[in-house]
């Protein structure tokens, strides 16, 4: 414990050190009775930056799919659409083929309702007074997932063109509410109502001919046989009707697994009737991501001419990410008097990204992203974590390794990265560079640093790109209150 508190203060110490020093040649602090700790900063350091495009990623084993459409003033279009599988009643993931038995009696279809449970993670207008309202669309998929298959974000899906059910049978527009339970009539047709709360969720209405033809009217092999019901009803196809909503939109996330169509029947056999609910599961699912991007968007991810950007750009959804760049780190110290880099230990070494506030009419909830992650390429170009995000021995590493945003740092709204490890390697020639990246990620997992692309986080962020020592001499270089800094903390060893 005695270890631990004065490492927590060594780390709390140094943060105040490099939030509130700039170009000071020495710094120090006192640690209790046991000497000085001294060192010097620099934050001088040339940073070359460039958005890039962001692998594709899978979405067919992610717990929060994306699902919606907006239009974004500086970075375009992006429209998700959620893909489902549809299942005969009683099946799981484990549970091999559950035939399914019809009801006794004449069966009458009530209602048949699309189930879509949010995640949190929304992003865009949902203000029930904003300009942006919603109208879901459900289609018939033209071929069905193959069981066990991998599919990506950019995966394309053809479906059958004929709605199948939408929001708009509902007579209204909808804004998402993540957060707002919702209240049904769970009582049987024809009884007293009975409020019920659920969780939040979207319900859209599905034609019930569909599940009549689907389910009721079946035959007897489609309902014996999962994988045939499977092949006749090929899945469903969700997507955010354009032509009907408005404004700007946004992207929701809902839970894949917890997808499902319930069907609200009655069963009559002579005089008694009976009613049930029939759930029909879905058990794979997939999202598929696809955007226009706006001409700035685009001028910067082809941009070729310049060895570093003034102004770069993460769009989540695997959109885009950032290529970080320290080129002149072999001259580093050259002129503080040490000897060159063999001499110099990196007592705490930090990556300071900014936010750059963008001139026009910004919608306000157009908000960075949470969290960022830092991470770079082995020589088989294989995403990997840097030194500082495995080897932390803290109670919180996540935590103190950094990326997530804050407005309350100097300067503020920025997101900060540890990087002492990995400055240190790099500088003695431990570490070579294949590439490091700046990414969006998700804020789910806080056990570990993720480095993977991801299709579960819908915000984007603007950022001040390189800072350059000697603008003059590069070409389309230009520094402003925004750039990246590095701000590293060292000690001269003593010959």
């Amino acid at each position: 414990m005695k270890f631990f508190r004065i490492d927590l203060l060594t780390l709390l110490i140094s943060l105040f050190i490099l939030n509130s020093c700039k170009n000071q040649d020495t710094v120090g602090f006192t640690l209790g009775t046991k000497g000085n700790i001294s060192g010097s900063l620099v934050d001088t350091a040339t940073i070359f930056t460039k958005t890039t495009t962001d692998d594709s990623v899978v979405t067919s084993s992610i717990v929060k799919c994306p699902l919606g459409y907006i239009n974004d003033p500086i970075f375009g279009t992006t429209q998700s659409d959620l893909i489902t599988d549809l299942n005969l009643p009683g099946m799981t993931s484990t549970s091999g083929n559950v035939p399914y038995t019809l009801p006794a009696g004449t069966i009458t279809i009530d209602s048949a309702v699309l189930i879509l449970k949010y995640a949190q993670g929304f992003y865009g207008d949902s203000s029930a007074h904003g300009t942006s309202k919603y109208v879901l669309n459900v289609y018939q998929l033209s071929q069905r997932q193959a069981d066990g298959a991998t599919y990506y974000s950019n995966t394309a899906w053809a479906n059958q063109g004929t709605i199948l059910g939408s929001t708009s049978m509902l007579k209204y527009n909808f804004a998402p509410r993540p957060n707002t339970k919702v209240i049904i009539d769970s009582a049987a047709t024809g009884k007293a109502p009975v409020p019920d709360t659920i969780s939040p969720q979207i319900r859209i209405p599905i034609n019930a001919s569909f599940v009549r033809t689907s389910l009721f009217s079946a035959s007897s092999a489609q309902l014996n046989s999962n994988l045939i019901f499977k092949n006749n009803v090929k899945g469903l196809y969700i997507t955010i009707d354009k032509t009907q909503s408005t404004g700007v939109g946004g992207t929701m996330m809902i839970y894949g697994d917890s997808v499902s169509m319930n069907v609200y029947i009655r069963s009559a056999s002579g005089t008694v009737i009976d009613t049930a609910v029939v759930n029909l599961p879905v058990i794979s699912h997939a999202s598929y991501i696809h955007n226009t991007r706006s001409t700035v968007f685009q001028n910067a991810i082809t941009n070729k001419t310049t060895l570093t950007d003034s102004v770069v750009y993460l769009q989540g959804l695997a959109g885009s990410r950032v290529k970080v760049s320290f080129p002149y780190l072999d001259s580093l110290f050259s002129n503080r008097n040490v000897g060159g880099v063999n001499n110099v230990i990196i007592n705490r070494a930090e990556l300071v990204v900014t936010m750059k506030p963008v001139s026009g009419d910004i919608p306000g909830y157009l908000t960075p992203l949470p969290r960022l992650s830092l991470y770079e390429l082995d020589i088989a170009h294989q995403r990997v974590e840097l030194p500082d995000a495995t080897g932390l021995s803290t109670a919180d590493a996540v935590g103190a390794f950094g990326g997530f945003y804050s407005i309350y740092t100097k300067p503020a709204n920025t997101y900060h990265f540890l990087v002492t490890s990995y400055l240190q390697n790099r500088i003695t020639n431990k570490l070579i560079d294949y590439g490091t990246y700046l990414a969006p990620i998700d804020t789910t997992n806080t056990t570990s640093v993720d480095i993977t692309p991801s299709a579960q986080v819908g915000a984007r962020t603007i950022a001040g790109g390189g800072y350059v020592n000697t603008p003059a001499k590069i070409p389309g270089a230009k520094n402003s209150a925004y750039s990246m800094r590095l701000n590293v903390i060292y000690t001269k060893i003593k010959p």
